[in-house]
């Protein structure tokens, strides 16, 4: 049996966000497995914001308690929850990241209040995230993953930064992000970041 390589931390350039969304699966599903998976990933990698994405597990509550304990001892510079807008404002997120259904709950958050992300595949869905003051949006998926959309690629990610990226309106690079290699080919699209869940697993 050969030896893994160990991965090596990807060296930001200045201005580029890391952003590093969590999984049940990845992460671990009690407040232990997920603090202690959360340690490894913030001593290695020290991403810019940290997403709490959870759809399946019970606890959730909990969970979200212990991930926040975490971030805020490690000076997490954004800490979100995923589309849960009760959690989000009862436990005292910084902000949240809304999926491409929630346009309407998008819309009632003044962007001033909380920050927020929301999910897009498509360039009507742009539109309505600068129209509704998005801060920033994930913009996916940009490579390969099973059971996702047909890939966007580098070129047409590049199309979609240079027509609607603003300093107030950031587009975050998502979707089969795995790699040193696949972070190198997202930058020369001037993008503002990339966002993964199995990058950031150690």
């Amino acid at each position: 049996m050969t030896k893994k390589t160990k991965k090596e931390a990807f060296k930001k350039p200045p201005f580029f966000i890391s952003y590093c969304i969590t999984d049940p699966i990845e992460f671990g599903n009690t407040p232990k497995s997920l603090q202690q998976s959360l340690r490894k990933t913030f001593e290695k990698f020290d991403p810019d914001i940290v997403c709490f994405r959870d759809k399946t597990s019970l606890n959730i509550k909990e969970l979200a308690i212990a991930f926040l304990e975490v971030c805020r001892e490690y000076k997490i510079k954004k800490v979100l929850i995923n589309s849960n807008v009760g959690l989000c404002k009862e436990l005292g997120f910084d902000g949240i990241h809304l999926n491409s259904l929630q346009f309407e709950t998008l819309e009632k958050f003044s962007s001033k209040e909380l920050y927020t992300i929301i999910s897009c595949h498509n360039e009507a869905e742009i539109k309505l995230a600068k129209k509704f003051h998005a801060n920033a949006i994930t913009y996916s998926p940009i490579f390969f993953k099973e059971l996702k959309d047909t890939p966007k690629g580098i070129e047409k990610l590049t199309q979609i930064v240079k027509k609607y990226q603003e300093d107030s309106f950031q587009i975050i690079a998502l979707g089969g992000i795995i790699s040193n290699e696949h972070i190198k080919k997202v930058i020369k699209s001037k993008v503002q970041g990339f966002a993964s869940i199995r990058y950031f697993k150690v």
